[in-house]
């Protein structure tokens, strides 16, 4: 990219997650941003974080997240705390003034996470979770292509995976496997993902019932290692999804849509499989050949390319809602925290199954 502008969107990174190493890169690729000071609970880990990621001397380093909210010259922070800390900081940031960007799942509960928004709303700042796969050209794409044309038909059927083999270690000690860090564990995780996928086939709309399956597992603390769960779409079901995450199985990224009229498969949906381009197959009128040796159609492969990654067009879009709040008076953007709402909403119904011994929950 060239130049950045004279007055890009400053952004402080609160925690020094790993996440955060790519969400710096990405701050600093994308055009009308620039990493402004980077905050740990000690000076040594942001020092750390800085040199391992080979940050800018001009990057202020700050051994507390209160240093980086009281910088009066950060605009925006991004936010890669454990799950159990974002309400307190979230508020604070809000409340100080800086614009949220927030890693998902963006609360433990719906309850917290409407006591974030408020804040934000409260304050003019503009909130957004960190779901980069909606940022991708690829997605817009598919959205133009397939729903907005009508192309599938009526979506009445939706399959997403999210899945990943972690090691012996990670089970023991990462965050994501404490009840008192990461409750939600991988439902939270990477479960996140595939909901979000459920929700932007259906245009946003909510479901009718939510019921998991009884293949879950936990660990000693309770918290959810692996689960799937049915997702209904009015009653009699006119749309069912189905989803699967999991930190026992191979990596999987999966993307099923079918409608009356045809269906939408990929594989790498959540992180492309290339950041330079990403691709999708479609399928309409599909039947089988006579004699049933084979079919009547191919898939067509749609393939969409990306000047930026996809981490770094997130950041960019943020960042244009952020500057156009600072420059033109205009109110934060109300899609993106209404959809983050939305996604924690169905994730507490989900929750509320594996916790109620896989009961159906109703909206």
């Amino acid at each position: 990219m060239g130049e950045k502008p004279e007055t890009p969107i400053r952004f402080g990174i609160i925690g020094c997650a790993n996440i955060a190493r790519k969400v710096a890169r990405a701050i600093n690729l994308a055009p009308c941003s620039v990493l402004y000071a980077i905050g740990s609970r000690s000076i040594e880990k942001a020092k750390q974080f800085a040199s391992d990621n080979g940050v800018r001397e001009s990057v202020k380093i700050y051994g507390s997240y209160d240093q980086v909210l009281d910088d009066p010259f950060v605009d925006a922070v991004y936010m890669p705390l454990p799950t159990s800390l974002h309400l307190h900081w979230a508020v604070m940031a809000a409340r100080r003034k800086k614009h949220v960007l927030i890693e998902k799942p963006t609360a433990l509960d719906v309850t917290e996470l409407e006591q974030i928004l408020e804040a934000c709303e409260s304050n003019g700042v503009q909130f957004m979770d960190g779901s980069m796969w909606l940022h991708h050209p690829r997605t817009v794409k598919m959205k133009e292509t397939l729903f907005d044309s009508k192309l599938l038909g009526d979506v009445n059927y939706i399959y997403s995976t999210s899945t990943t083999s972690v090691s012996p270690e990670f089970l023991e000690n990462d965050i994501r496997v404490k009840a008192d860090m990461d409750a939600l564990g991988a439902l939270g995780d990477i479960g996140w993902y595939c909901l979000g996928a459920i929700l932007w086939a259906k245009n946003y709309q909510l479901p009718t019932l939510v019921t998991a399956l009884p293949d879950v597992s936990k660990n000693s603390n309770g918290v959810i290692l692996s689960c799937s769960a049915s997702i209904q779409y009015g009653e009699p079901a006119e749309t069912v999804g189905i989803i699967h995450c999991s930190f026992f199985s191979s990596t999987s990224m999966d993307l099923t849509i079918t409608g009356s009229g045809g269906s939408l498969n990929l594989r790498d949906f959540i992180i492309p499989y290339q950041e330079s381009s990403a691709s999708f197959e479609f399928t309409v009128g599909a039947k089988l050949a006579q004699l049933h040796i084979g079919w009547n159609v191919k898939p067509q492969k749609v393939v969409v390319d990306s000047e930026l990654p996809q981490e770094a067009l997130m950041v960019q879009e943020f960042a244009g809602l952020v500057h156009d709040i600072r420059t033109s008076a205009s109110h934060p953007d109300p899609k993106w925290p209404d959809i983050s709402r939305k996604t924690q909403m169905l994730l507490d119904a989900v929750k509320k199954s594996v916790d109620f011994g896989c009961k159906p929950v109703y909206f």
